[in-house]
């Protein structure tokens, strides 16, 4: 699968679960690691637990396999890596609190694209 169709999927699966204000962040250009990065928030422990079990299953169902996932042993936030979209899922203070849209806002990947762009990176 390719990029757009695996960040599709997992918002496919965010969306049947019930996820949360669901973001996507483009940062293919910008990145090394991935050209999506994904933020949605769970009511609870155990709903960010289910979105993120949620998306790795039907992701597995379609092929892809998750390189990683952290944080599903607390449930406060799990990280999926599924290589080019990584998925964060998060109770909602914990994603207040780490602000990662603001983090990587439009503004910041604009310094870094200038900056990739200056430096040949």
């Amino acid at each position: 699968m390719n990029p757009e169709q695996i960040k599709n999927s997992v918002i496919e699966a965010l969306e049947d679960l019930k996820g949360l204000d669901i973001r996507v962040i483009d940062i293919k250009g910008i990145s090394n690691f991935a050209d999506f990065m994904i933020v949605a928030s769970g009511t609870s422990d155990t709903h960010v637990k289910a979105l993120a079990r949620e998306a790795s299953n039907k992701l597995r169902q379609e092929g892809v396999k998750p390189l990683g996932e952290n944080g599903a042993d607390v449930g406060e936030w799990v990280l999926v890596d599924f290589g080019d979209v990584v998925l964060h899922v998060m109770r909602p203070e914990v994603r207040e609190y780490y602000d990662l849209e603001k983090l990587w806002d439009e503004d910041v990947r604009e310094l870094v694209r200038k900056h990739r762009e200056e430096n040949d990176v």
